[in-house]
């Protein structure tokens, strides 16, 4: 795998913490996989020791993987990390997450991202706008679905952007046994890292953040957001999840290939408007403006160039499967329960259990 690698009783209006050495682990699907390989993927990780598998839609729809995974596995979480939200209505999405909820006997996580205006446009022919307000909407009607399912309810949902009036028996799979799947948002934006924090039960960190940003601009967002939950979701801390960049390697050529992958990741998303912030905040906002003007040119190689030393080290653990878990356990105890790693390149395939043993 190329991207390798609770019951709430209690409210409260901060995110959980994490003791060193406390995460949970999520192996990542490889992007250029299909379903079948992920399924593969899935079964080698939860025999490897990871908590869960992530999916992200990208080139092949995330619902298929899992629902293939979820045969061949019998303990490890699955989740969407991330499927487009606006990509489908509410109703199809609640339809595929109940479904999944139900054929991986409640391991099932419904993760959801925006994804960003043109994509929504021109790729899925879709309306944008508000995306923030849109989203925190969108779940409020998933829940809705749900909640009509499982007491038989009429749906009444009627909101700016979505309107959910019928209902007939025939189309109604009942309560489900496994109870609703658990919703997670991804987000970089104070304004969506908030409507995770109010109606979400989880957040995930985009991989392009810092534990600076972490600490100073997405946990606070997440708490602002929390304190306007109300009713309509689950009780409880908000479960936050990092898809860490991890360079890895035990040789000189290891680490100068990883090293060279991650700077090429860095490059294209510090070049991306929409996560300008990040670099905004540690005094790098000319670096921005160097990466987009470069990838409006399509010189993707020059823009590697441009992320220094020291911008790589914020942004990316580097070294040995010790000294990564090392990096991570410093960098990111009592901020994330949940950590992944974000690896754009073909990692060894025996550093993923060193990894894991070293972090635990």
């Amino acid at each position: 795998m190329r991207t390798m690698l609770d019951d709430e009783t209690t409210a409260s209006t901060q995110p959980t913490a994490s003791a060193p050495g406390s995460f949970a682990i999520d192996a990542g699907g490889d992007l250029a996989v299909g379903p079948l390989e992920l399924e593969a993927a899935a079964v080698l990780a939860e025999q490897t020791g990871f908590d869960g598998v992530l999916m992200t839609e990208t080139r092949h729809d995330p619902f298929v993987a899992l629902a293939l995974a979820a045969r061949a596995t019998r303990s490890i979480r699955l989740s969407t990390a991330i499927a487009v939200a606006f990509a489908r209505n509410p109703m199809t999405t609640a339809v595929l997450a109940n479904d999944l909820q139900l054929v991986s006997g409640g391991r099932f996580v419904l993760g959801l991202g925006s994804q960003v205006k043109p994509h929504i446009e021109r790729r899925f022919s879709m309306p944008w706008g508000h995306p923030a307000k849109r989203m925190r909407e969108y779940v409020a009607a998933l829940r809705a679905i749900w909640a009509s399912w499982e007491t038989g309810g009429r749906l009444d949902f009627r909101g700016e952007f979505y309107g959910h009036t019928l209902m007939s028996p025939m189309f109604s799979p009942g309560p489900n046994p496994h109870g609703n799947p658990r919703i997670t948002l991804a987000a970089v934006g104070t304004l969506m890292t908030e409507t995770a924090g109010e109606v979400a039960d989880g957040f995930l960190a985009h991989s392009f953040t810092t534990p600076r940003y972490l600490r100073e601009v997405s946990l606070p967002a997440l708490a602002r957001g929390r304190e306007r939950a109300d009713g309509t979701r689950a009780a409880g801390p908000v479960e936050v999840s990092l898809p860490a960049f991890v360079a890895l390697g035990t040789t000189d050529a290891e680490l100068d290939t990883a090293i060279a992958a991650v700077r090429k990741q860095i490059a294209f998303y510090g070049s991306t408007p929409a996560y300008k912030g990040v670099l905004e905040l540690h005094g790098w906002d000319g670096l921005h403006d160097g990466l987009h003007a470069l990838s409006v040119k399509g010189e993707w190689d020059a823009m590697t160039g441009l992320v220094t030393d020291e911008v790589l080290a914020e942004f990316a653990a580097v070294g040995t499967p010790v000294e990564v878990a090392g990096q991570l356990g410093e960098r990111y105890a009592g901020l994330v329960q949940r950590l992944s790693f974000s690896t754009p390149y073909a990692a060894e395939p025996g550093l993923w259990p060193e990894l894991l043993g070293a972090l635990r």
